[in-house]
């Protein structure tokens, strides 16, 4: 078995599997320390709607072919980074299924390229499926069963990176009953940028994290 696994023609799907092990025991780290790697790509994803309109750029008209493709994809619906991890495994399983029938069938594997080529359209509809089933069964705006949009008025303070338009840095806020939570953060006001240490009042919830402006009260703590 370990040897039909590393034939040179299963390297595309051998090569996928390892990065999907890669990326969750990633995740699984920056979790534990408090960073999230999945909140932090998805905080980096354009926002849209599926009436085709990019929250970085209201104005900008967006295809209906992208806006399709993306909500296809369920892009916006779960997090990318589970989105990533389903196609890496299905991609690899398949692709190492087909081969195996191919040696069965023929005696022979086949060539990597066109392994691939049959396996692309097989897993894409999976993909789909097998996320909307996760979208259904995931909690919606919640964070450790706490409702997001409550943050909103809440005092958050910059941890990581430096914030302006359109790219976000991480910040800690804490709930109603003083749990930490750890969030992506942008001004809400053109040309205004966020430093480490920063307090910010947060105004508004975005598909991937929160607009904010800077704490315009000392007395406003929610970080006591």
């Amino acid at each position: 078995m370990i040897e039909f696994m590393l034939q040179g023609e299963n390297l595309p799907f051998m090569v996928s599997l390892t990065i999907m092990v890669m990326i969750a025991c990633l995740e699984g780290v920056t979790t534990l320390i408090g960073l999230g790697l999945s909140s932090m790509i998805d905080a980096f994803i354009p926002d849209f709607d599926l009436d085709g309109e990019f929250d970085l750029n209201p104005d900008a008209p967006v295809t209906g072919v992208l806006t399709r493709t993306l909500s296809w994809f369920r892009i916006g619906q779960v997090p990318f980074l589970i989105i990533l991890i389903v196609f890496l495994t299905l991609f690899g399983l398949m692709g190492l299924f087909i081969q195996s029938i191919s040696v069965k069938i023929t005696g022979h594997l086949l060539p990597g390229i066109i392994a691939s080529g049959i396996t692309l359209p097989v897993t894409l509809p999976l993909v789909r499926a097998i996320t909307g089933i996760i979208g259904k069964i995931m909690p919606k705006d919640e964070t450790e069963a706490v409702d997001e949009k409550s943050f909103i008025g809440r005092v958050a303070i910059i941890t990581l990176g430096k914030a302006s338009k359109n790219s976000p840095a991480q910040a800690k806020v804490k709930d109603k009953f003083g749990t930490t939570h750890y969030v992506m953060v942008e001004p809400d006001i053109e040309d205004e940028e966020f430093h480490k240490g920063d307090q910010v009042l947060m105004v508004k919830q975005t598909r991937s994290g929160y607009k904010a402006i800077q704490n315009p009260m000392a007395a406003l703590q929610d970080l006591d």
